[in-house]
């Protein structure tokens, strides 16, 4: 009789616990992969997925600085300042392929509902003086009040009136300039911030400086820099100074009669002067001061002469983009205007939506959330668990 052969054994059960997951993964590799995602906010909505996604991005400082080299911080919207009494206007950029984005402004308080009451709601008076590291800072038209505020966290901060001594010791005209909020790299992870004001008489500048996380919350006044102008004998000596634009923790105000710009770094709190080529000389609304995408400063102009400028309006520049908008509402104010962007490193053009220009303009960018650091708040909330 023939053997009958065995059939083959089946091999045993895998266990369980060896397999592998995604939460499993080790740091490194679920960074590799979070480089990936194609946004800041589509990181945001990852890394709250679960806990050991949260710590492979707070753990790491490397990580977040490359993250940002390969994506730069994503536009939720644009910041519009009314004429007359009223409440800043917010057009949020809507993308169909980009639900987080989204999120992010539906989340926040973009119609700035957080803002004091006004003592007559039917006029309302706040207006944007400046819009940077996520910050604004507001300044009341009737009251003359300043307060910093972050639509995305909802941290509101009212600040303390300028000192008498910031207006004592001009000589001529006194001028107050523009509000400007900064929040410098080692102050950013813990939410901290700072605020510049400054002023000019005829021939000097001076600012004072508001720092958040300062115990006496008390503005530094800084005492007038030398002659930055020689005073004409004749014509236009009081406004020799245009509003301001912070690039990159330095603030530059363009002379209006004279081809240079007043710049003010927020570091050393030290004034100095530089030129701009000649033909710039009177032509403040044609250009804008920004930088590239890698840091280095750039003028950018709409057009070589006021007719071509007429045709479109550079608004701002902001880490290598050049945001703009047509002409349309300049000739006829019921006719709204394109706001585009150009990308200059990838030289890419991107229609963002129509409007009507609304006197003031401010990209909101989004910056990086403080809740995916790892800060000395965050290790005593997790110790205590």
């Amino acid at each position: 009789m023939a053997s009958q052969e065995q059939p083959p054994s089946l091999p045993p059960p895998a266990d369980p616990a060896a397999t592998t997951t995604l939460t499993g993964l080790g740091g490194d590799l679920l960074r590799e992969i979070f480089l990936l995602l194609p946004s800041l906010p589509s990181l945001v909505r990852a890394a709250f997925a679960c806990r050991t996604f949260l710590d492979a991005v707070r753990s790491s400082p490397a990580f977040r600085r490359r993250f940002r080299e390969l994506h730069p911080q994503p536009l939720l919207g644009i910041f519009f300042d009314p004429d007359g009494p009223a409440i800043p206007a917010f057009a949020p950029l809507r993308r169909r392929d980009d639900p987080d984005r989204r999120a992010a402004v539906r989340r926040g308080d973009f119609f700035l509902t957080g803002l004091p009451d006004d003592d007559d709601d039917a006029r309302p008076g706040w207006v944007i003086s400046d819009c940077h590291d996520g910050y604004l800072v507001l300044e009341h038209i009737y009251t003359r009040e300043a307060l910093a505020y972050n639509p995305l966290t909802l941290a509101l901060d009212l600040l303390p009136p300028l000192p008498d001594e910031f207006y004592e010791g001009f000589q001529g005209h006194y001028n107050g300039l523009d509000y400007h909020v900064h929040a410098p790299e080692e102050c950013r992870d813990h939410g901290a911030f700072r605020v510049i004001y400054a002023c000019h008489d005829d021939s000097r500048a001076r600012a004072a400086v508001f720092s958040s996380d300062s115990g006496t919350r008390a503005w530094q006044v800084l005492p007038y820099s030398e002659a930055l102008r020689t005073i004409p004998e004749s014509g236009e000596r009081e406004h020799w100074l245009t509003a301001g634009r912070i690039v990159d923790g330095f603030i530059y105000w363009v002379y209006s009669d004279e081809a240079a710009m007043l710049v003010l770094d927020t570091t050393t709190l030290h004034f100095s002067r530089v030129d701009i080529p000649a033909y710039l000389k009177g032509q403040t609304s044609m250009f804008r001061v920004g930088k590239t995408r890698d840091g280095v400063l750039c003028v950018v102009v709409a057009g070589g002469t006021l007719e071509e400028h007429g045709q479109l309006k550079v608004v701002s520049v902001v880490d290598g983009v050049v945001y703009f908008s047509t002409h349309e509402t300049f000739e006829d104010a019921n006719l709204p205007c394109w706001f585009l962007s150009i990308d200059l490193e990838e030289n890419a053009l991107d229609m963002l939506f129509q409007r009507n220009y609304d006197s003031h303009v401010h990209p909101y960018i989004m910056p990086w959330p403080r809740s995916l650091v790892r800060d000395k708040a965050c290790l005593q909330v997790e110790g205590a668990r």
